[in-house]
């Protein structure tokens, strides 16, 4: 494989050693001998146990708190509330709601409102129980219809928008004039359901206050250097007093990247004991701290012309939020800002609007804010397809966007491997010979997409780098990256490696990666909106080549020859014109270090400037483009209403495949997580605003009997901003599972479902419904 670099240029060492290859994580072994340290593994001495006290109410002013009993028990060292940690949070710094504690109110049930600190986890459930809370109960919101139009009690007050969280109208082009001249149109209603993360590992944080007044707060999170900010602003300390590290994780998903109150909790109570606390979540409180997939009501209407070409697409779409901001700010944006490709939208206009509820805090789940409206369009598209009687896929290769181009809203597309990824899943599946040919109760779905690599704007404004890598060399031959990256089990430290082994010349064994702490490693803005490969990886490539550049200098002089000749490669440096001259690369270290002193570099990357002119025009602008096809074949029992997913034929274009096999992964992974929130999955309170299973017992996801046979195809674009032409895959590829399945299920049996979850219940009253309208008996039966 020629080597490319990150621009997409020949890179000057020809081959690739190390990328590309099928190679195992850098933490594999780690972690599959049980060596690997998790934030519940850290056990300090005189370590305390904290717990948390939570509402038992959907929404109510705190009256009155007495902790005295609490604080009498033997074995209890602190008791903590509100008043303790008055200053807002939120990982949004335009949308601060949060207290770590609650101050005044609750809006939720589970919503923290006191936390104890303990010699062990069993006496600080006992003293929780023994913490009087006096409420006064207010009308609860668990619509979010009434949310919209109803705003006395508010559940945040002051806002001039009342229980509004973030409207979003945006219009691009003749939209109503476009609609007007189409030859066909379809409009219809979508809905989808709230659904949670489920990663196996619970929210953990473990703090310790130093004698010399420093902070170390080990927590299970996907952003360190956010929770660091969040961490200085709430405690009003000094950044400088403030040590945060992730160590392993055991899944996140998007359900660890805000700042949560435990991590507060611990370290306030560590602070105030002089004693190193931990508080571990149960898997009930994982469920009220949420921050999972918004549920969403869509409208969609889109117009076409006699041909199949998109003239316009008009949404309107109202998210329930919880209670709290989150990344609610965001989620309004990509709900609209991201459906404008895989597609060319010559018209388009999206109507957001995100309410607060009084249910638990919604937020990013695994391609955020835009998994549910691309449920929506690609349904829709099918819908379309089959008024004007033509093949899906078809319709979807006429309306491709290309590369190279602008989207209607402003996005710069470079790459684009969509037209690939349909070929592969069309020939995979045996599409043509099977779609709408296949024995009634057995059918064949299609659906596209496209996500962001990445994000051109920070949560927080400002101009510095996005990702930092430090490199240390030292004189055993060992090169040290020092990265502020999350690695969640996505393998961006292995990325890390790989890449500086790659550029090097060294074995895999000569890297070691530290990671994501705040101390030691340079700032990176954490692990969401798939950044992490692109961002990082890029950094590693440009602290790898100023050091290589002064290893090449340094041989070259050495062997007085033209740097062009020197190469770095598995674990040697030799001269491509001259066999006499090669050295093992630690002696190359040292003839560098002579030269140029102690060695080290540092590399950074920061995004183009992208995104349309207008407000939010930066908001979903992404320095690259996934893009994804899946084939669902799905059978329907027309008896029990069960379906069943039984294959589904994933063709992703990630740029390069950096390892083929943590790509298949992350491909098998995501689609795994669609069928999940398409067949199974659902997160919902009941009309008290309780969660109906706050368990893994009550809240399905699929096991090994259950999971289809998922087909991982990989299609590779070689974009020209990714490192070696790398673009995301660990979200885009969820993107298209869930629709497909819908389309699979028409194809099948005939009926169109179109909110979700797709249970045995709504499956039998669709296929009642068909039934009457055609005027058959109430048992169907026989071929198609």
């Amino acid at each position: 494989m020629a080597a490319r670099d990150r621009h997409g240029k020949d890179a000057p060492w020809g081959e690739f050693a190390v990328v590309g290859k099928p190679l195992r994580k850098v933490d594999g072994l780690a972690k599959a001998t049980g060596a690997a340290i998790y934030a519940d593994d850290i056990a300090l001495p005189g370590m305390l146990h904290a717990k948390t006290l939570r509402s038992p109410h959907a929404h109510a002013r705190i009256v009155s708190i007495d902790a005295s009993d609490a604080l009498a028990l033997p074995g209890v060292h602190a008791v903590i509330t509100g008043k303790d940690l008055p200053v807002k949070y939120g990982v949004i710094p335009w949308t601060p709601d949060e207290n770590a504690l609650a101050v005044d109110k609750v809006r939720f049930i589970g919503d923290p409102v006191a936390a104890v600190a303990a010699v062990d986890e069993d006496t600080a459930n006992a003293a929780l129980k023994r913490i009087r809370v006096e409420y006064e109960l207010l009308h609860a919101y668990l619509d979010p219809r009434e949310s919209l139009t109803r705003h006395d009690p508010a559940i945040h007050e002051g806002r001039k928008e009342g229980n509004v969280s973030k409207n979003v109208l945006l219009e691009f082009g003749a939209i109503d004039q476009a609609l007007a001249t189409s030859d066909v149109i379809v409009e219809d209603e979508y809905t989808f359901h709230g659904t949670t993360h489920a990663a196996i590992e619970p929210h953990c944080a473990v703090a310790q206050y130093s004698a010399d007044g420093v902070l170390t707060v080990w927590s299970a999170t996907q952003i360190t250097h956010y929770v660091h900010r969040a961490l200085a602003r709430v405690l009003e300390l000094a950044p400088h007093r403030i040590r945060v590290v992730q160590p392993c994780l055991g899944g996140a998903f998007g359900g660890k990247s805000d700042p949560f109150s435990l991590e507060f909790c611990v370290a306030t109570l560590a602070m105030r004991t002089g004693r190193p606390v931990k508080m571990l979540y149960t898997r009930e409180e994982v469920f009220y701290c949420h921050r999972g997939r918004h549920p969403m009501q869509m409208r969609y209407r889109t117009g076409a012309s006699k041909d199949g070409m998109l003239r316009g697409v008009d949404a309107k779409i109202l998210i329930d939020g919880g209670s709290y901001s989150s990344f609610g700010l965001v989620t309004t944006y990509y709900a609209g800002q991201l459906l404008t490709g895989p597609y060319a939208f010559p018209t388009y206009r999206f109507d957001s609007t995100r309410v607060f509820t009084n249910k638990p805090p919604c937020g990013p789940k695994r391609g955020h804010g835009s998994v549910q409206p691309r449920f929506a369009f690609e349904v829709q598209l099918d819908q379309l397809a089959e008024k004007l009687a033509l093949d899906p896929i078809e319709i979807r290769r006429r309306n491709f966007v290309g590369e190279h181009t602008t989207t209607v809203n402003g996005q710069r597309i470079t790459s684009n491997g969509f037209l690939a990824c349909l070929d592969q899943v069309e020939r995979a599946s045996d599409w043509s010979t099977r779609h709408g040919k296949l024995p009634f109760g057995r059918g064949l779905g299609v659906a596209g997409s496209m996500y962001i690599s990445g994000t051109n704007y920070p949560v927080y404004p400002n101009k510095m780098p996005q990702a930092g890598i430090q490199l240390k060399v030292d004189r055993s031959g060992l090169v040290l990256a020092f990265t502020g990256g999350n690695d969640i089990g996505q393998g961006s430290n292995s990325v890390v490696q790989y890449i500086v082994a790659e550029e090097l010349g060294l074995a895999l064994d000569q890297v070691r990666v530290v990671a994501a702490d705040t101390d030691l490693c340079p700032v990176d803005l954490g692990a969401y909106s798939s950044r992490v490969t692109f961002m990082v990886g890029n950094a590693t490539i440009d602290a790898c080549r100023k050091l290589r550049a002064q290893l090449v200098e340094a041989l070259a002089a050495h062997w007085q020859v033209d740097a062009k000749r020197v190469r770095l490669i598995h674990g040697e440096a030799l001269d491509l014109e001259d066999a006499t001259h090669h050295l093992p690369i630690v002696e190359a270290f040292h003839l560098a270090e002579e030269r140029f002193d102690t060695l080290g570099a540092t590399g950074s990357y920061n995004t183009p400037e992208l995104g349309g002119p207008y407000r939010g025009g930066t908001i979903g602008a992404s320095p690259a483009y996934s893009f994804t096809a899946h084939v669902a074949e799905v059978t329907v029992d027309i008896e029990t209403g069960r379906v069943r997913c039984e294959k589904v034929w994933i063709a992703h274009d990630c740029g390069r495949a950096l390892n083929p096999m943590l790509v298949a992964g992350q491909m098998e992974g995501s689609a795994y997580m669609g069928v999940a929130e398409a067949l199974m999955e659902e997160h919902t309170v009941n009309r008290y605003g309780l969660h109906r299973g706050p368990s893994l017992l009550d809240y399905r996801i699929p096991t090994s009997v259950d999971t289809p046979e998922l087909a991982a195809l990989i299609v590779e674009s070689l974009d020209p901003e990714g490192p070696y032409g790398a673009k995301e895959a660990g979200e885009g590829p969820l993107h298209p599972s869930i629709p497909a399945i819908s389309n699979a299920i028409f194809d099948a049996v005939g009926i169109r479902l179109k909110h979700l979850p797709f249970t045995p219940g709504k499956v039998l009253a669709a296929l009642a419904e068909r039934r009457a309208r055609a005027g058959e008996p109430t048992v169907a039966g026989g071929a198609r």
